[in-house]
């Protein structure tokens, strides 16, 4: 399965990441270099794991840290096992800065396989190191940086005015505008009748299938993240049981 964050818009196809080999968990590499991480060694010494040749991790601080990912976009093995496996280790783990983030580096950090940025393109990326990046070949953008959401942008933030990010600012709005992608306007004209999950949902919670837990910190993503994890496991269960 793809897990994607709501800020996050789809730009070319990305069937193809469904046929990933098996037994790794893949997401792009983050980066450093933002204020955000001003709170780790890796800022403070100016490591970055995207130009890890342009500022060497100092040998008397040991290994360098484990390759990190960007949890807004990325690509799992649904699984009971690991659900299950997942909300044990969350019960005893402490909240951390980057909050769902830090936990699945962490959780997946020995079965993690990078992917390239054109999956998962932090806008950060454009200014930090725009060596890496070939905007034309991308295929999803997430608009985390501060000020770049499409919905809320003013270009008044730092780098907003940059004519990379008008651009990717206006593609979201264009596809945001194209009636034809409407899913309510195909099922007001006969088209595809669209399918409420919510009751659901709601069936799932009353008979004991569904349960929800408290998140670790106060981070608005982190719930929905583990509710995703566990349907998609749920949805796969009951699929693999009809299938027998």
């Amino acid at each position: 399965m793809i897990y994607l964050d709501g800020d996050i818009q789809v730009y070319d196809n990305i069937d193809h990441l469904f046929d990933l080999p098996d037994g790794h968990f893949y997401a792009v590499m983050d980066c450093f270099c933002e204020k955000t991480w001003s709170h780790t060694p890796q800022y403070r010494i100016g490591y970055c794991q995207q130009c890890p040749d342009k500022v060497k991790w100092p040998a008397e601080m040991g290994n360098p840290p484990s390759l990190y990912f960007n949890a807004g976009m990325f690509v799992f093995e649904p699984s009971l096992v690991t659900y299950e496996s997942l909300l044990k280790t969350l019960k005893i783990t402490q909240p951390t800065p980057f909050a769902e983030q830090d936990f699945l580096n962490m959780f997946f950090k020995d079965i993690y396989k990078p992917i390239p940025l054109i999956y998962n393109l932090v806008l950060a990326m454009l200014w930090r190191h725009p060596e890496n990046v070939e905007l034309e070949k991308v295929k999803v953008v997430h608009y985390c940086a501060a000020g770049s959401k499409p919905w809320r942008y003013t270009g008044k933030e730092a780098n907003m005015q940059r004519e990379d990010i008008k651009m990717l600012v206006q593609k979201w709005w264009d596809i945001y505008n194209d009636e034809s992608l409407d899913y309510r306007t195909n099922a007001a004209e006969g088209g595809t009748e669209t399918v409420n999950l919510q009751p659901f949902l709601v069936a799932l919670s009353e008979v004991g299938a569904a349960h929800f837990v408290a998140a670790p910190s106060a981070a608005s993503s982190v719930g929905s993240k583990w509710v995703l994890v566990y349907g998609v496991a749920l949805a796969k269960s009951l699929v693999d049981k009809v299938s027998l």
